[in-house]
């Protein structure tokens, strides 16, 4: 992969998949409306199809932000801001700003954050990962749980993270990946034949058509620790998840230069 600069940035795989593969409009679009379509069973589909385990996952990935005890948070592509709402929770004294493009899922999780009482600290607010309407070092850290790989431009959106981060600010994405090589097999016989089904029983198939395919294209690993440097940050730390079906990227905008477990 060739190294990209601010004028040439590398194209990824995952930036050509599309929700709906027959349309032309481009795929901030068509990410929008796959969310708005499917948001009234997004939350239930999402707890039914991992078993619950996204809840886990989204816990141990805020404890690495426990020691920074972060003010500011940003949870972009917060979807029904679930992660956003976790963070309020873990951090009593931080106000949250969760970000989207579907103004569907937010309506969800604007619903959500009124039945938990948290109204006070967390706003929701309509925006494009790619151009942020938000002054430089605004937040001590950024939170993106599975929504990274939707960015239509994946090395521009962390760009727009590390821009909006303040110097010592940290950078947390949870996504999904593939798996283990032995857990293979049964991963991809589950999202490529069992969750779009549970998509058209419960929801929409063609979006749970395209979570596979988003996660098989994703640059996983050393690409993404290289993208991550690329953009300012100067750390990055690795950890897997559940046979690797999930990873944690956790990522620091300090003088510290270390890599971990990747």
């Amino acid at each position: 992969m060739n190294k990209s600069t601010s004028d040439h940035p590398v194209s990824y795989d995952c930036e050509k998949v599309m929700p709906d593969a027959a349309s032309d409009a481009p795929k901030q679009q068509q990410v929008e409306r796959m969310f708005d379509d499917i948001s009234d069973s997004y939350d239930s589909l999402n707890r039914m199809m991992t078993a619950g385990l996204d809840l886990r996952w989204r816990r141990k990935a805020l404890s690495f932000l426990r020691p920074f005890k972060p003010k500011h948070i940003l949870d972009e592509a917060t979807g029904t801001g679930d992660f956003a709402l976790m963070a309020c929770r873990i951090f009593p004294d931080a106000s949250v700003v969760g970000m989207d493009i579907s103004e569907g899922m937010m309506r969800v999780g604007r619903e959500k954050a009124k039945r938990m009482g948290l109204t006070s600290r967390m706003t929701f607010r309509r925006a494009d990962s790619m151009a942020l309407d938000i002054p430089d070092a605004s937040f001590d850290a950024v939170t993106i749980a599975f929504g990274v790989r939707n960015f239509a431009h994946l090395e521009q959106g962390i760009a727009e993270t590390s821009r909006v981060l303040t110097a010592d600010g940290h950078l947390l994405i949870l996504e999904m990946s593939r798996p283990y090589v032995l857990f293979r097999p049964f991963y991809w016989i589950y999202t490529k034949g069992i969750i779009p089904l549970m998509g058209r029983l419960f929801s929409k198939e063609s979006a749970y058509r395209y979570l596979p395919s988003s996660i098989e294209a994703f640059p996983h690993g050393r690409p993404m620790v290289d993208l991550l440097r690329r953009c300012g940050f100067e750390s990055v730390i690795v950890q897997r998840y559940t046979f690797g079906v999930c990873t944690l990227y956790f990522a620091s905008k300090s003088s510290t230069k270390s890599e971990k477990n990747v």
